[in-house]
């Protein structure tokens, strides 16, 4: 290790440290999530969807998804809460009017492919976004905001017109489509982990009280009086009768045996009788005691 003329090893040649865990790209991260589908991971393209968690995708993609459960490897852990159509919302996006770039070097894929209708801010994931999940209209969360509190339109009137309930008067009118939501109705896309996670509480929440779908059963409105009725309980069949012949057979057999049986005890001896007894109990002595005897 030394007078050899070569070099002289030291700490960072012998010991290995463990290295640094890799960090993403955060901007390649916002990228995937504001400019592709987060299910088929192609580029956005109309009619977008979106979930109540916020997530963008291609309706195509939801499609095949929700006729081959398997056709996306991780569709499960994407967007395994989306049940149907139903679930998802089409968005109502505004195109990018800014024209492309004529630089040859610049990607065509980092330009955002719609803006907000209210301020023209594009949708690149630096400015948060909403949608609305009554009319599916899609702001900015600033200029929303802004437009909101400069007094958009908002139904303050005390009576509410003919065919309308009262508690609409509390609902908020769209500034773009002008129809009706409520302050639940107001989803952000692509939200925090936090947030999501809130949003995925709220719409477990939200399933959990919806009723059960229980199935109907007919009822038969066309049925006549008397199938509506009970059904009368049958009379009893009669037991089988037996035929006078061989009742008088039986009888004559039973009186043959019987005097039979009074022949047999006239022919025994006084000792033989003794053991069967005349039917009286006799007084048993300590030889007796406990033993069985026949009777006749």
């Amino acid at each position: 290790m030394g007078n050899d003329g070569g070099s002289i090893p030291d700490r960072r040649d012998l010991v290995r440290n463990k290295p640094k865990a890799e960090q993403a790209d955060k901007a390649n991260q916002t990228k995937a999530r504001w400019f592709y589908c987060a299910l088929s991971k192609r580029k956005l393209q109309e009619p977008v969807v979106s979930c109540a968690l916020g997530k963008l995708y291609n309706k195509d993609a939801i499609i095949e998804y929700l006729l081959d459960k398997s056709a996306y490897g991780d569709g499960e852990e994407i967007c395994g809460h989306i049940r149907s159509l139903k679930d998802v919302k089409t968005l109502t996006l505004a195109p990018n009017p800014a024209p492309a770039s004529s630089d040859a070097s610049a990607d065509s894929t980092d330009r955002p492919q719609f803006v907000c209708p209210l301020t023209l801010k594009e949708m690149n994931g630096v400015q948060p976004f909403i949608y609305i999940s009554t009319c599916g209209c899609v702001f900015s969360q600033a200029g929303f905001k802004t437009v909101t509190a400069a007094g958009s339109p908002k139904e303050k009137d005390s009576t509410p017109p003919k065919g309308e309930e009262k508690g609409d008067s509390s609902l908020n009118l769209c500034p773009q489509c002008a129809k009706k939501y409520a302050d639940d109705d107001i989803i952000q896309l692509n939200p925090s982990p936090e947030e999501e996670q809130a949003l995925r509480f709220a719409l477990e929440r939200k399933r959990l009280l919806e009723p059960s779908k229980k199935k109907s059963k007919k009822r038969k409105n066309d049925a006549s009086p008397e199938e509506s009725e009970p059904p009368t309980k049958k009379p009893a069949l009669p037991g089988p009768s037996l035929n006078p012949a061989i009742a008088g057979a039986s009888r004559a057999v039973v009186n043959e045996l019987a005097k039979e049986e009074a022949k047999r005890k006239a022919n025994m001896s006084a000792a033989v009788k003794s053991l069967y007894g005349d039917g009286t109990k006799r007084k048993e002595t300590f030889m007796t005691m406990g033993t069985f005897t026949r009777y006749a």
